[in-house]
């Protein structure tokens, strides 16, 4: 299979396959497509694996494009202004990555529900209880909000961040969450109560922009109903 990345900052996923090459996507998730590009709607993993699936921001049904009887194309574009990741993961290698992220994969890729270590951390950690991780063997596409910079933690190295600019991280960095320090900073800094402690080894990927910051700043310009 090869893949390219378009659009900027409204990016889309263009997929060329070959014959007998499958894609799977979130239901609804396909753009655009070749018509020799033929989709299978299924509940992959069965009932628990699709509840999991819902309660991390994905839709309970995926679709399966095969690409039939010559060269196809598939194309998935992003939900949201940011940008498309790619992640090559050998047998039995995971990531974690954050609540909606998922775009698409090879079959071989297992997606379940990953809880934070801490229960705290879920709570006020800005990004909820519940991530995603994928396990391989396989390729994922995963969307993310913004641009992002990549991390990479040694051995006990760390890493504070607002939770909500986490994006992918390897399975092997911790998270644990830290209250900021002091009333002053409490409810004048603009940072909240928490932020995050990432401790390596492994890479951390961070996304420039939330899905909540985009809100509130636009919300002050929406239209208002009137009294």
């Amino acid at each position: 299979m090869e893949y390219v990345v378009q659009g900027g900052n409204l990016p889309v996923l263009i997929m060329t396959l070959q014959p007998g090459e499958q894609i799977v996507t979130e239901a609804g998730g396909m753009s655009w497509m070749t018509p020799n590009v033929k989709m299978d709607t299924n509940m992959k993993g069965g009932l628990g694996k699709a509840i999991g699936r819902k309660l991390t921001g994905e839709s309970m049904f995926l679709n399966t494009f095969t690409c039939e009887g010559g060269p196809g194309q598939l194309a998935c574009a992003s939900s949201f202004p940011g940008s498309i990741m790619a992640f090559e993961l050998a047998a039995g290698e995971s990531i974690i990555a954050q609540k909606s992220a998922f775009l698409c994969s090879t079959p071989g890729v297992n997606m379940e529900v990953h809880f934070r270590q801490k229960i705290s951390v879920g709570i006020f950690g800005g990004e909820g209880f519940l991530l995603q991780r994928m396990t391989g063997p396989g390729r994922v596409f995963l969307e993310i909000d913004g641009s992002y910079v990549k991390y990479s933690l040694n051995e006990g190295q760390q890493l504070v961040i607002d939770p909500g600019h986490m994006a992918v991280q390897d399975a092997s960095v911790q998270t644990e969450l830290t209250r900021v320090k002091g009333m002053k900073n409490i409810f004048l800094g603009g940072e909240g109560l928490f932020l995050a402690t990432l401790t390596g080894p492994g890479d951390v990927y961070l996304q420039t922009m939330t899905a909540q910051n985009f809100a509130g700043r636009i919300i002050p310009y929406m239209p208002q109903p009137k009294s």
